[in-house]
């Protein structure tokens, strides 16, 4: 295990971290938990069954990297028809995603923090099938929002990423970007093998 994931007989998967990585890993899950916000929970007093039903919003988010995270369900262009629906169907969905890509960022965040270190300060992380699943949404969500922010787009094809200068500011973020690529890319083969 060289820093990527490898089944676990069971459907689990595993990974060696470094304690740098681990570092990593724990701190832009943090980022993203706060990038997505708090959950909804019912407050003191309130009917739980009533928040349950609550809507949410209708229209999408102002940040780039959470318009990213939280698409438009059609791509409405000038139609006031495919406005309305785009909005409902946000008005009724973004809370429950937001709230299963909070518990995806939990997820990690929580076993990273159960991870006994070795005595180099790394681990071995060891998921079950459903953690990878949840390990696998919140990697695509990490790297959804740094791409976001590094302004990747679908028709790029990474070349000016691997050439970055040392110097260039971008450059920890471009190499958290394509580390996060392996760790998915590896998940995704445990997950099918």
């Amino acid at each position: 295990m060289a820093g990527y994931f490898e089944a676990l007989p069971g459907g689990g998967a595993a990974v060696a971290l470094d304690e740098v990585e681990i570092a990593i890993l724990r701190s832009l899950s943090v980022q993203l938990l706060e990038l997505i916000g708090p959950g909804d929970e019912p407050m003191e007093g309130e009917d739980p069954l009533a928040a349950l039903f609550a809507e949410g919003p209708s229209e999408p988010p102002a940040d780039p990297a959470l318009a990213r995270l939280f698409p438009d369900a059609y791509d409405s262009g000038e139609s006031d028809e495919l406005r309305a629906s785009a909005a409902e169907f946000r008005r009724f969905t973004e809370r429950d995603l937001r709230a299963r890509k909070r518990d995806d960022a939990l997820a990690v965040v929580r076993a990273l923090d159960s991870l006994t270190p070795q005595g180099d300060g790394g681990a071995v992380l060891k998921l079950t099938a459903d953690d990878s699943r949840r390990w696998l949404g919140a990697l695509n969500d990490l790297r959804l929002t740094i791409g976001t922010r590094l302004e990747v787009s679908d028709e790029d094809d990474g070349g000016e990423l691997y050439r970055l200068p040392d110097d260039d500011p971008r450059k920890p973020m471009v190499m958290a970007y394509l580390w996060l690529g392996g760790l998915q890319e590896t998940l995704v083969e445990t997950l099918m093998a």
